[in-house]
């Protein structure tokens, strides 16, 4: 059996007679549901054909089964105690038997629905409490009794609805809810509202309560206003609805190269601002830290098929030729004044061949740069190596956004090592433990560890934890976190054990200060705030290095403070105190 789930009708039509219209009140009887021949009738049910309430015929095959099976046992021991065969039945235990058995088949497929249901709640049908049946917490089961469901937390009931009402909000203006009607019925194409209204916020207006009203769901939350739609149209998202708030935290400062910075850091997680800040205090305190760029090229690999492998083998030796290297590179370096082709490696799998090009791009992280550079490349190449075919744009061989044994190895983006010394006593008063404890911790967690995790540039405690926020905060491509993390984390004691040398290498951190997220307000500001905003006119490229250097820095920090805390046996407690809510969610649901 089955129970009909349908919601209460709204107050206005339970609060109303059937033939007055007048209010009903609590002492009149409920008039039974008028029959409206030409409404559809209501489905049948399997409790419609039985002649007494469910829960009664439940109630009746109950007492059957176990009153005939105590009439049946006590017939058998009596069978035993007199010798008489048990095949040998009379007339009433052959009864007795048909009736066990179907009663038990009764109770197998039926028991458990209304029998237990009318132990919840049974309100009576002559007498309803409209305040409480105004709960839209109560159902209306198919006997037409109120059955009371738990309240929801923080699940808003039409989440639970399989065909949820739509929600209406009313708009500025007849027009307006008249695209809206379009693009809900399909007739309009949602992507399209921008070349046709003019008016990027009124389209992300229109689009908004268009998926409000097609899914019947909320975005009550998620605002809407106080955000230049204008400035991501075509660059940084498409069919806008809003925007998510993330709450940016201020490290530092961070005294690098004899420069202090103001480290913006856009996170929800409790206690990393924290962390990175108290490691910050602990290289200031010890006269900072040191960063060196080691290279500065961002890469793409095509990847190419020719019929033999032998033709692939001879583009290959002529890729890497020095002699045919200069006229790559003034077809390379056409598609831009910035983008500058440093080399191109190759790697044969068959007769498929990719090539991965590393050119330096400026102040700007260099992904279209590079792929419009190596599109020019290929077109080249085609007029002597008429049978080329290309597979693809990109081969993996780059490798974007995904961990990669090249980028570890090879590096891709800014290559940047930082170090610094931190005094013993700077150890035990700001970080609580010892510059030993730190570097037997550092060898088991970080290299033993990770080695043992089969690691691909992860020995390090949290590199990707510092990168995420800064990236997020200063408008970076937040998927290029990946291989923008990989970090080895050194640590030894110096100067006759007192001291802690601690160190963080990373060679693909891929930053930018001009393109994408760089360019909207408060991911500018914080650029802004580190003084690498923009391009750098004097330097090109100088200001997308310092930002790496930046990032290098603060991973530093984030490293001594949390291996420190490890060690000290603190992380969980911190956590425990920082990275918990204080909040009464039951309070805050109602």
């Amino acid at each position: 059996m089955r129970m009909d789930s349908r919601r209460l009708p709204p107050k206005s039509s339970r609060t109303t007679s059937s033939n007055g219209g007048g209010p009903l009140h609590h002492h009149q009887k409920r008039p039974a549901p008028s029959v409206d021949n030409r409404s559809p009738s209501p489905t049948p049910k399997a409790s419609d054909a039985l002649p007494l309430p469910l829960y009664l015929t439940n109630a009746i095959f109950f007492t059957l089964f176990f009153s005939v099976a105590y009439y049946l046992l006590h017939r058998w021991r009596e069978k035993i105690r007199d010798s008489t065969p048990l095949h040998v039945v009379t007339f009433p235990e052959i009864a007795a038997i048909v009736s066990l058995m179907a009663s038990f088949i009764y109770l197998l497929g039926f028991f458990g629905i209304d029998f237990v249901q009318s132990f919840i709640t049974r309100p009576s049908h002559d007498a309803w409490d409209l305040e409480d049946t105004d709960n839209p917490n109560y159902l209306i089961n198919e006997d037409h009794r109120l059955v009371t469901c738990p309240p929801p937390v923080n699940v808003p009931p039409i989440s639970k609805l399989p065909n949820p009402e739509p929600i209406i909000t009313p708009l500025a203006s007849v027009e307006d809810e008249e695209i809206v009607k379009s693009v809900t019925e399909g007739t309009l194409p949602s992507y399209s509202l921008e070349s046709k209204l003019g008016d990027c916020k009124r389209a992300a207006v229109i689009r908004r309560e268009a998926l409000q009203r097609t899914t019947g769901r909320s975005l009550e939350g998620l605002p809407i206003d106080g955000f230049d739609y204008d400035s991501i149209l075509g660059q940084c998202c498409e069919m806008p609805v809003g925007y998510v708030q993330i709450p940016v935290g201020i490290a530092g400062p961070l005294l690098l190269n004899g420069m202090e910075y103001m480290v913006p850091m856009a996170t929800t997680e409790g206690c990393l601002v924290a962390s990175t800040n108290r490691g910050c205090k602990a290289m200031s305190a010890s006269g900072g830290a040191t960063s060196v760029v080691l290279a500065d090229g961002m890469t793409r690999a095509p990847v190419v098929r020719f019929e033999t492998a032998k033709r692939a083998s001879e583009l290959k030796l002529f890729l890497e030729d020095p002699d045919n290297f200069d006229t790559l590179s003034i077809v390379f370096n056409r598609s831009s004044r910035f983008a500058r082709l440093q080399g191109i490696k190759c790697s044969m799998a068959g007769k498929n061949l990719y090539m991965r090009f590393k050119c330096s791009t400026g102040d700007a992280m260099g992904m279209n740069m590079v792929s419009k550079g190596v599109q020019n490349v290929l077109d080249f190449l085609q007029n002597d190596f008429h049978d080329m075919e290309v597979i693809g744009i990109s081969g993996n061989f780059c490798s974007d956004k995904k961990p990669a044994a090249v980028n570890w190895i090879e590096g891709r983006g800014k290559s940047v090592v930082c170090e610094a010394i931190i005094r013993e006593e700077i150890v035990k008063k700001v970080l609580k433990t010892s510059v030993a404890s730190l570097v037997e911790l550092n060898m088991l967690k970080n290299l033993a560890g990770s080695a043992v995790a089969g690691a691909l540039g992860g020995f390090n405690a949290h590199a990707s934890n510092i990168v995420s926020a800064i990236f997020i905060a200063t408008g970076q491509d937040p998927a290029q976190n990946i291989e923008s993390s990989h970090c080895i984390t050194m640590m030894e004691a110096v100067n006759n054990g007192k001291d802690l040398h601690i160190s963080v290498t990373m060679p693909s951190i891929e930053v930018g200060t001009v393109g994408g997220g760089t360019q909207l307000a408060s991911q500018s500001g914080c650029l802004n705030l580190l003084g690498v905003k923009g391009a750098s006119k004097e330097s090109p490229g100088s200001n997308s290095r310092l930002l790496a250097t930046i990032v290098a820095g603060s991973v530093l920090a984030g490293e001594l403070s949390l291996m420190a805390a490890i060690a000290q046996g603190q992380l969980v407690k911190s956590h425990m105190k920082y990275n918990r809510s204080s909040k009464d969610i039951s309070k805050a649901a109602s």
